[in-house]
């Protein structure tokens, strides 16, 4: 078995458990819901793509699934890791306007808070509230990090974060809020030497659009068959 194929059978034999409480977000007593789910094509294509042209250059990386609201976590070799449920911009759209990095939250229009989509090197950088932020993209305020306390329970993002289907799981102002414990364990001991790569699949755009080289592989599996 090839090593694209191992790790294409390890997603679909893992991704059950994309939708369950995971790893600590059963805090505060609150249930694990499990539902199951496959992962998308957009996700299985990105994931070959990238374990076959080892597009990471040998960094960990994850693939984050706007519309499913999932995270797909792997490490430099192409391991798989984990995946867990993601909160991510609460306006549709796969890019960022111009301009919105520098705005401060309150500025922020509801048509702004989109997570773009692309492909991105993903590094601990200057610090947020007193702590380093792992920035997927500096220039739009992008960032990757856990629930924030002050809008997790007003907004209840816990709750939207453990439902069932990823219906309400678009909440955020951009960035791409992760389980605490995944976080913690995985996610920044993983990126926080080197960074690694990020890719987000779009929800508007067609995938070749923002994935280029994913036509370049479709071409050449024509060519093989």
């Amino acid at each position: 078995m090839t090593i694209v194929l191992r790790i294409l059978t390890g997603l679909i034999l893992m991704f059950p458990a994309a939708a369950v409480a995971q790893d600590g977000v059963t805090e505060a007593g609150v249930a694990p819901v499990e539902v199951a789910v496959g992962p998308s094509e957009g996700v299985i294509r990105v994931t070959e793509w990238v374990a076959a042209s080892k597009d990471n250059h040998a960094l960990p990386y994850a693939i984050v699934d706007k519309i499913n609201g999932s995270l797909v976590l792997f490490d430099g070799k192409g391991k798989l890791i984990e995946t867990v449920p993601v909160l991510v911009g609460i306006a549709p759209g796969d890019d960022a306007t111009p301009g919105v990095g520098a705005k401060t939250l309150a500025e922020i229009g509801p048509a702004e808070k989109t997570t773009p989509a692309g492909r991105f090197l993903a590094k601990f950088g200057i610090p947020f509230r007193k702590e380093r932020i792992l920035w997927v993209d500096y220039a739009t305020s992008v960032a990757m990090h856990p629930i924030p306390t002050d809008a997790g329970k007003k907004e209840q993002r816990r709750e939207r974060m453990l439902s069932p289907t990823p219906d309400d799981n678009r909440i955020t102002f951009g960035c791409i809020n992760v389980p605490k414990a995944f976080y913690a364990k995985r996610l920044r001991p993983m990126f926080q030497r080197k960074g690694g790569y990020v890719y987000i699949l779009p929800d508007t755009k067609p995938l070749e659009e923002v994935f280029p080289r994913l036509r370049v592989q479709a071409l050449m599996k024509r060519a093989a068959t």
